[in-house]
């Protein structure tokens, strides 16, 4: 059964009026129009040898990318210090990465890539689980990655911070970290996070605080334990919307938090932040194990060779990742781990970027 509306009706009039204020007055009409849905294949099984690693995929086959993470079992021995995350990035395709010349290296991207390596120690317990986080919005339709990318770190309990920007009149919605090669067993990135390409962030060795509105920047650490090189490389990808969006309808809000820990050998530790209603939907995360104050003093490392990274997903307030299909979570946890020898002082940095659609430009 159909209903018609009837011409010269009180509720035609009505709705017609509403129509042409939406036209007139841009903006007036806007209802909430950030969603994400959570694409996750589930568990990639791997490395189960020594100095190797796995890769896993996760697709939008609605939406676009606008960020996404790993989460990696590790067993329970001894063994479980030898896994950890080499790299959670945008890909174009689920198999190929932006890796060539640093810049804008791809656009609309909806693939989201995650890599697992293990060090001296591997088991068959291992592996790696990709979240890719499918934005859908009315305001922000096309995206592109910017990559850049440094060689190192080379030297023995040494980092290497590297920063993508994106470029101006853009949104920063999301981004990414990678280090290569996985034969290098100590080699892993230990930081990836939002940031700012301003003297007062140091041009993104500081990262993104708590509260802070509109980082332009994402942040790649690559840290190594006993300094073997073989053309060690550290990326950073940062995902940006393109310079069509409506500035006024978008801002972004920075959610941070940092937990002492782990600091004795062969232990972990998890660390969550969360965007309010107020902030907006969340569209990526961050995550680092470091020596501390990440936001006020340049990134250092933590003190020993085998902090890493086991997890960086969207998750719920007790820090349980998010499953296929899920949609609009509201926090983001990260998974840390000492490897097997005590490291002190060491912490757990965990960042939630939220995107507001609604309110307009914040800072």
């Amino acid at each position: 059964m159909s209903t018609k509306l009837r011409r010269g009706s009180a509720t035609g009039k009505a709705l017609i009026l509403a129509a042409l204020l939406t036209v007139a007055v841009p903006g007036a009409a806007y209802a909430k129009t950030v969603d994400v849905t959570i694409s996750t294949p589930g568990a990639t099984m791997g490395p189960a040898t020594p100095f190797t690693g796995v890769s896993s995929h996760a697709d939008c086959a609605i939406g676009l990318v606008s960020g996404g993470g790993a989460d990696q079992a590790i067993g329970s021995d001894e063994m479980s210090n030898g896994n950890h995350v080499m790299g959670m990035v945008p890909s174009a395709d689920g198999t190929t990465e932006y890796t060539d010349t640093p810049g804008i290296v791809g656009t609309d991207a909806t693939h989201w890539m995650a890599f697992g390596g293990s060090g001296s120690r591997s088991s068959d317990a291992f592996s790696t689980t990709p979240y890719a986080i499918c934005l859908h919005s009315n305001l922000i339709r096309h995206t592109q990655v910017v990559m850049n990318k440094a060689p190192g770190p080379s030297v023995g309990l040494s980092a290497r911070i590297v920063t993508a920007t994106c470029p101006a009149n853009t949104v920063l919605i999301g981004g990414g970290a990678r280090t290569t090669p996985a034969g290098v067993g100590s080699l892993k990135p230990i930081a990836s996070f939002p940031t700012f390409n301003d003297a007062g962030h140091h041009f993104g060795t500081i990262a993104a605080d708590e509260g802070e509105t509109g980082p332009d920047s994402w942040t790649a650490v690559g840290g190594i334990g006993g300094g073997r090189d073989e053309n060690n490389m550290t990326y950073a990808y940062a995902i940006c919307s393109t310079d069509d969006v409506d500035l006024k309808h978008v801002s972004t809000t920075v959610r941070f938090s940092e937990v002492s820990g782990p600091n004795t050998g062969s232990s972990g530790q998890t660390a969550t932040a969360g965007c309010s209603r107020e902030d907006g939907q969340l569209v990526s995360g961050g995550a680092a194990i470091s020596g501390g104050n990440v936001t006020t003093t340049d990134f250092t490392k933590a003190t020993s060779g085998g902090p890493h990274l086991n997890g960086s997903f969207p998750s719920d307030a007790a820090g349980t990742p998010f499953g296929d299909g899920s949609s609009n979570p509201s926090y983001w946890t990260a998974a840390t781990h000492s490897g097997g020898s005590p490291s002190p002082n060491s912490y757990s940095d965990v960042w939630a970027l939220c995107l507001d659609a609604q309110h307009g430009h914040k800072r």
